[in-house]
C-alpha cells in the first residue's frame, strides 16, 4: 500500500502581506483558510478547493484555488523540489482588486 505523502507548503512573502491583511479580525476566515491550506497539503485538485490553471504573463504554471465565494489562493509547484507548493497570492476573485483576470 503505497505511503500518501502530503505537499509542504512554501509561503512568499506576497502571499504571508495578503493572508495578514485579509484575515485581520476576522477568525471565521482564518478558519477557512487552514482548511483549504490544510486540503492543498493533502491533495491540491481536492473537488472543494476548485483548483484550476491561470493564465499569467511568465509560462510557468499557475493554479488557483479556492477559500471562500470570492477569496482564492494563487500558487504552483516548486520545480526543484518535489512535493512542494509554492504559495504566491491570496486575494479577491473579483471587482477592481482581483489577483487575476
Amino acid at each position: 500500500m503505497p505511503i500518501n505523502e502530503k505537499y509542504d507548503l512554501e509561503f512568499t512573502p506576497e502571499f504571508l502581506e495578503d493572508y495578514k491583511k485579509l484575515t485581520k479580525k476576522n477568525n471565521l476566515l482564518i478558519k477557512k483558510f487552514s482548511k483549504a491550506l490544510n486540503l492543498l497539503a493533502d491533495n491540491p485538485f481536492h473537488n472543494s478547493l476548485k483548483s484550476h490553471k491561470v493564465d499569467t504573463i511568465s509560462n510557468d504554471d499557475v493554479f488557483s484555488s479556492w477559500v471562500t465565494g470570492d477569496i482564492r489562493i494563487i500558487w504552483l509547484y516548486n520545480k526543484e523540489l518535489k512535493l512542494v507548493i509554492v504559495l504566491l497570492e491570496a486575494g479577491s476573485h473579483s471587482g477592481s482588486n482581483k489577483i487575476y483576470k
